[in-house]
């Protein structure tokens, strides 16, 4: 599927509450929906997850065992009998299983309030989230309302640690302000070497804790930006200076071309989204055009159009380094 998410005979591993913030994609399931329900209809259960020997023909036919490398494999969710091959790894690589990762946020419910908001996986479901949403939440300027969230992930080919973050989203837009702030952690990460299913549920404690650090930062900088008047043209020179071509004018004409196109729809949203209308012409509306856009208005290559919001959806977790810089730019320019 040209979204990532995982996929087998058009069943998809994906689950998500009625009220969700990954854009209304999978399987929907009432809200406050248990571990075990998001395994079962998110076809994240019974992987059994595993490392196995890997094999290289030779030009005869025989086959050479491949030193210090193995595969990881799973049982497909959907095809009984059918198995996977999702990466290969070295020897000190250690499986994690999907139930872990559900079962180490299934333990913060009844200590947090939590509930559990989606659960899928990508990659050909090399890699697994989870997201949690907690009670505690932000009226900024007292009229825009930012949720937070516990999200954890893990991968089975090891291209990422076992990571347990904490997210804030606007409701209003479902823009992930997935940004890191300088006196609070939001990302603990363990890797898959012994002992890191001990570690885990640690670190998920950990992000609880810090959580409620990292909201009041969140709380604090928000009304900062909320407070300083921001206008159209200050806009524009922020994001030419941050996100221009170095040189518009020798750029080639398609990278000009799509940097155009990219200020003047961010600036279209500045100065006409309804999502901050209540918060207009400051910096922090600022901010959020530019996360409105990135979560929902940025080119998608070589996708269908009906599949571009759930690419979005899986960036707007995993990759937040544009949100960072837009947020440290204007941070600068109102300082």
């Amino acid at each position: 599927m040209a979204h990532n998410l995982d996929s087998t005979n058009g069943t998809t591993s994906f689950v998500t509450a009625r009220q969700d913030a990954w854009h209304q994609l999978g399987q929907v399931l009432p809200a406050g929906f248990t571990a075990n329900e998001a395994l079962e209809h998110g076809y994240l259960g019974g992987w059994n997850t595993r490392k196995v020997d890997i094999y290289a023909a030779a030009e005869d036919g025989e086959l050479l065992q491949v030193p210090n490398r193995f595969a990881v494999i799973r049982d497909n969710p959907v095809n009984p009998g059918q198995k996977d091959v999702l990466g290969n790894v070295g020897a000190a690589y250690r499986v994690i299983q999907n139930e872990d990762l559900a079962g180490l946020l299934d333990t913060m419910v009844d200590e947090s309030g939590a509930h559990f908001e989606t659960a899928g996986a990508v990659d050909g479901g090399a890699k697994v989230f989870i997201t949690m949403r907690l009670p505690e939440h932000v009226l900024v300027g007292g009229v825009d309302r930012v949720d937070q969230y516990l999200a954890a992930m893990t991968s089975h080919d090891g291209s990422m640690p076992t990571t347990v973050m904490v997210t804030p989203i606007r409701i209003v837009c479902q823009n992930t302000m997935n940004l890191a702030f300088k006196n609070s952690r939001n990302a603990f990460r363990v890797r898959h070497t012994s002992g890191a299913k001990r570690a885990l549920v640690q670190q998920a404690r950990d992000a609880l804790e810090f959580s409620f650090k990292y909201l009041d930062n969140f709380a604090e900088e928000a009304e900062r930006l909320v407070n300083t008047p921001l206008s159209l043209g200050e806009f524009e020179r922020i994001m030419t200076e941050e996100f221009g071509p170095a040189d518009l004018e020798d750029a080639p004409k398609a990278v000009a071309t799509r940097w155009e196109n990219k200020i003047d729809e961010m600036m279209r949203l500045f100065v006409e989204s309804n999502t901050h209308k209540a918060v207009r012409d400051t910096a922090w509306a600022g901010v959020n055009s530019m996360t409105e856009w990135y979560d929902h208005f940025a080119p998608v290559r070589d996708v269908l159009e009906e599949d571009a919001g759930a690419v979005r959806a899986r960036k707007a977790l995993l990759l937040p380094d544009f949100k960072n810089r837009a947020r440290k730019a204007v941070l600068r320019a109102v300082a």
